[in-house]
């Protein structure tokens, strides 16, 4: 019964000191660029205890491991009234990670909401050029850009008119295969043969005659 009341009066006191304790909000996101000449978290509070120590936790990238941070000379940890601050200067790489800043003091130990630190590192240049050299690149991309639009224009336009050309070649072929070995005499003289065995009337011109009076005997009335 003695050991039931004392852990239910050390559970009241511990809440009633838990109480004179507010945390102030975090903030949740950081991002530095490596090499960065300082960055810092904050973990604010606000208490009526005189004495509050502020330790700071990190938790890696894989969330996995919580370790103390280690405090160097580049890192530090500045404690003031109601604020304790980690300072980074200068930033690395390795300094990213999910960190909590833990306060204890007389009958109390609180974890903040944390600040996860994002150290990045900026994209290197693989090829370094001046404006000017842009400037000749993006003009060599406009006349590229042109040639690709008016080459094929200009190429169906060579295309149709050669194909204009040698229909006008075939139909002249063609032409000239249609008389190709005919006899003009031979034409003229099976003519005359046609037009000669057709019946005459019972009279005929005799004045469209005169160069055919040996060769033809008129008809007489």
């Amino acid at each position: 019964m003695g050991t039931i009341t004392n852990v239910l009066l050390c559970s009241f006191v511990v809440g009633i000191a838990q109480t004179t304790v507010v945390l102030e909000p975090d903030r949740p996101f950081l991002q530095v660029q490596v090499h960065h000449p300082e960055a810092f978290l904050e973990c604010c509070y606000k208490t009526s205890e005189n004495s509050v120590k502020v330790l700071w936790i990190k938790q890696d990238a894989n969330k996995t491991l919580s370790s103390p941070v280690q405090l160097t000379q580049r890192v530090k940890n500045v404690i003031t009234d109601s604020c304790g601050t980690l300072t980074f200067k200068p930033v690395e790489l390795h300094d990213t990670g999910f960190y909590q800043c833990k306060l204890a003091g007389n009958g109390f130990n609180l974890l903040s909401h944390g600040t996860y630190l994002q150290v990045y590192q900026p994209m290197k240049k693989t090829i370094n050029l001046s404006e000017s050299a842009k400037n000749r690149i993006l003009t060599a991309e406009g006349v590229l850009l042109l040639l690709c639009v008016l080459a094929p224009s200009v190429t169906l336009l060579c295309k149709s008119k050669r194909l204009k050309q040698l229909e006008k070649k075939k139909a002249k072929k063609e032409e000239e295969n249609i008389y190709q070995g005919l006899n003009l005499d031979e034409c003229w003289s099976t003519y005359d043969r046609i037009e000669r065995s057709q019946p005459h009337g019972q009279y005929q011109d005799v004045g469209n005659i005169k160069e055919e009076e040996e060769q033809i005997q008129l008809e007489k009335p």
